[in-house]
């Protein structure tokens, strides 16, 4: 897969390869000279972020370089491969856009630009001075909740939502980032990895070792993430496997046959690896274990913290969910508060920062994502299929890379799943 019969030779006007069978030609795509890079932003797993200016237009850009981890392997990690494949799919205005893509002189010079935000959650989460109001939260969460409901209605599965792969702009926009463990799923289900979302959210059927989840996974991060905005500190912050296991039994008591139907089945229950003691923990105490939290709130995060993934509510149920329909409403996006970036630094998602490493991450959960596939096979799976269909079934004649300039001028998709519901007001705020 990785052992082409040339290597690849970037040029900064081009690239000439002798990959077989497909050619990848780059001589459409821009370099990466046409931007001033400003400073470092982040570096993650996959890459590091840079702030950045295009010098045609004067737009501040997030300008991330792909990172291959092996220099002797040819080809971009498959990561960045699904993420650009995924990112050029999508578009909605609470998921982070890319803006092109970018070669530099080097072999491995690659970068993927994004539009530009001051802040990722987890380190802003950090710094304020002040938290957030149920208002705020709330016009967070509807934000949050509309973005995972388009990726769903996309038959997309983001796979690991966090603090720290949430943005936040000075428009009072939240956007959902980092895309390279995002899976398109459909029917039948395909069997896939549970070593994926980071600890702190990883739903329990995923720590119960299931390979056929669905999702759900995503509504239990979401449950996760709602609870920190609430109590401003992680919910569940297990350092293993199975203190991760301990601490949600703990907060919503010890699970059973009559409340999880087929939890007896899952792998690490049914092999001893993970003992279900009855009555350990009392279920159905989460009100009293978070009582920071109003009733409302309550009963909004046990609904998406329920134990049974086919209960669990949609993304599309929990926007419609009474807790958005109680005052206070939603707070309205442009009614949402700012806040100033140190230096004219800004975040994005993959930090250095100690919020963005919060949790296990995935990359060293045994997680085969951070392998590279090579420049012909990128080529040929470049096309999306429909659900239930492989990448490598759906025929394209043409890379990723050589389509990146339509990035820029590609129609976007304004139109929302479903109808505004926030009735917030008020003046924006600055913190």
């Amino acid at each position: 897969m990785n052992n082409l019969p040339r290597k690849m030779a970037f040029r900064s006007a081009g690239v000439e390869t002798a990959a077989e069978p497909a050619r990848l030609r780059l001589g459409s795509c821009r370099s990466v000279r046409c931007f001033e890079k400003k400073n470092r932003i982040g570096e993650g797993t996959y890459g590091t972020v840079y702030r950045a200016v295009d010098k045609a237009t004067g737009e501040t850009v997030a300008l991330k370089k792909v990172i291959l981890h092996n220099e002797q392997q040819v080809g971009f990690p498959i990561t960045s491969i699904r993420e650009i494949r995924l990112l050029k799919r999508i578009s909605h205005p609470n998921c982070v856009r890319l803006e092109d893509v970018v070669v530099g002189t080097g072999r491995d010079a690659v970068f993927l630009v994004f539009e530009y935000c001051e802040h990722d959650m987890a380190s802003l989460m950090e710094t304020m001075g002040k938290r957030f109001s149920e208002a705020e939260i709330k016009g967070l969460m509807v934000q949050l909740l509309r973005a995972v409901e388009y990726l769903h209605s996309q038959w997309i599965i983001h796979r690991d939502l966090k603090m720290s792969n949430l943005l936040y702009n000075s428009k009072g926009q939240l956007k959902l980032a980092d895309f390279g463990l995002a899976r398109l799923y459909g029917s039948p289900i395909r069997l896939m990895t549970p070593k994926v979302v980071t600890l702190w959210y990883r739903a329990p059927e995923l720590l119960l070792g299931t390979d056929t989840y669905t999702p759900a996974i995503d509504v239990w991060a979401l449950g996760c993430i709602f609870g920190e905005l609430c109590e401003r500190k992680p919910l569940l912050p297990g350092a293993k496997e199975h203190e991760q296991l301990e601490l949600i039994f703990r907060l919503l008591g010890t699970p059973d046959e009559s409340v999880w139907p087929g939890i007896e089945q899952l792998p690490a229950v049914a092999k001893g690896q993970v003992s279900l003691q009855r009555n350990q923990y009392p279920y159905g105490d989460l009100r009293r274990k978070v009582d920071s939290m109003g009733r409302g709130a309550c009963e909004f995060l046990a609904d998406l913290l329920t134990y049974n993934p086919r209960e669990r509510p949609t993304a599309e149920d929990a926007l419609r969910h009474r807790y958005f329909l109680a005052r206070p409403y939603p707070q309205k996006t442009e009614f949402m508060p700012t806040f100033p970036t140190r230096h004219g630094d800004g975040n994005f998602a993959g930090s250095t920062s100690s919020a963005a490493a919060r949790g296990v991450s995935t990359a060293s959960s045994g997680v085969e994502e951070a392998g590279t596939q090579s420049a012909a096979a990128v080529a040929a799976g470049s096309a999306l299929g429909p659900p239930g269909v492989s990448a490598s079934s759906s025929s394209s004649s043409s890379s990723f890379l050589s389509n990146a300039k339509s990035l820029s001028s590609r129609p976007r998709r304004e139109k929302r799943p479903r109808e505004e519901e926030d009735e917030g007001g008020g003046e924006r705020r600055r913190r």
